[in-house]
């Protein structure tokens, strides 16, 4: 099993920045990528963007490219999401997933493809 535990999230005004962190425990060896998701309210669940733990490959959603930065600590094994120029649209609670697959090349990016999830940490973003 692995466990996570995100953190990092508040109330932020537009325009505004936010870190949000998750810290990984257990089984972690099992794992190969890491991948934040975001829910708002009446939605459904939004993929944002995902890493590799080996090489550090990256990918995002069309909608945070350009302003999220994904990012991990192997040593820690804690993976990071830099949150900059942020609008009320992107006010949802952030989850943390973790994936057991391994692919060579590709990252996930559905919901159904990560095995562990967090208990999500709420961003707010005011206008």
């Amino acid at each position: 099993q692995v466990q996570l535990v995100e953190s990092g999230g508040g109330l932020v005004q537009a325009g505004g920045s936010l870190r949000l962190s998750c810290a990984a425990s257990g089984r972690t060896s099992s794992v190969y990528g890491m991948g934040w998701f975001r829910q708002a309210p009446e939605k459904e669940r939004e993929f944002v963007a995902a890493i590799k733990w080996s090489g550090g490959n990256t990918y995002y959603s069309d909608s945070v490219k350009g302003r999220f930065t994904i990012a991990r600590d192997n040593a820690k094994n804690t993976v990071y999401l830099q949150m900059n120029s942020l609008t009320p649209e992107d006010t949802a609670v952030y989850y943390c997933a973790a994936d057991r697959t391994y692919y060579s090349d590709y990252i996930p990016s559905s919901a159904y493809e990560y095995d562990y999830w967090g208990q999500g940490t709420q961003v707010t973003v005011s206008s």
